[in-house]
């Protein structure tokens, strides 16, 4: 079961669900604006795909720079950002297990099949 933080309104998002889909996996849509995602999964997902918090954050967002957050700020305060204003979490992304992708090329999510 691959677990997909999707935003329905987002072309990227609709079309890696779309991928997946193709593929046959069995996919566990989440509506992460609605239910956002706490502190502590975001850091378990930040430790599966093994990149900073910066690198999973959509830093081009307008909360971004509202919440004078920076590619310096410490991953706990991003970490936090994303657990209160979820906007700011680079979608779309899913995770199958231990591990997770996100899918900027949609092609990522492969990965997890």
């Amino acid at each position: 079961m691959i677990e997909y933080w999707h935003n329905p309104r987002c072309s990227k998002s609709r079309a890696g669900l779309a991928l997946l889909e193709e593929k046959g996996a069995a996919v566990e849509v989440r509506k992460y604006l609605e239910d956002a995602p706490s502190a502590d999964e975001l850091r378990a997902v930040s430790s599966q795909l093994g990149i900073p918090a910066i690198e999973m954050m959509r830093t081009g967002e307008k909360r971004f720079k509202e919440l004078g957050l920076t590619r310096t700020t410490p991953d706990d305060d991003l970490i936090q950002a994303m657990a209160e204003s979820p906007i700011l979490i680079e979608r779309p992304l899913a995770i199958a297990g231990d591990k997770a992708a996100i899918g900027r090329p949609r092609e990522n999510l492969l990965s997890l099949l």
